[in-house]
């Protein structure tokens, strides 16, 4: 079974992705801020790393950006998939998170849970 980290902060929308990926047969890990998602993406000795991380870029402690360049420097992290889910539209934002390595870019509020989780399942295919 693949394991997806959910850093996000909205914990009505991390229950809301939770349930649709737990049925489509994912392990969920969650972090409500970009530092505890970026301590779960790399997990001591023997600990499970994620095989793909959908992240928000809007985040208490540190942002997704900050998140993302991270965990594409640090060579434990750098092959996970990322998908940035995120309310920001502007293209600069986009850009940005395709130039630090996210493997795809979905606005919050033009896909529904469903549709994320078919992302999800073309990313984790193509990898």
């Amino acid at each position: 079974m693949k394991t997806i980290l959910f850093i996000e902060d909205e914990s009505a929308l991390q229950r809301t992705f939770g349930e649709f990926l737990t049925k489509a047969n994912y392990d969920i890990i969650s972090a409500l801020d970009g530092e505890v998602g970026l301590k779960l993406a790399n997990p001591p000795a023997g600990g499970k790393k994620p095989d793909l991380i959908l992240l928000d870029l809007v985040l208490p402690k540190i942002n997704g950006f900050d998140v993302l360049m991270a965990l594409k420097e640090d060579r434990e992290t750098k092959n996970i998939p990322v998908i940035v889910l995120t309310n920001l539209e502007g293209i600069e934002d986009v850009n940005k998170a395709i130039e630090l390595g996210a493997t795809t870019y979905l606005v919050k509020v033009k896909y529904s849970p469903e549709e994320v989780v078919k992302k999800i399942e073309k990313v984790l295919i193509n990898e």
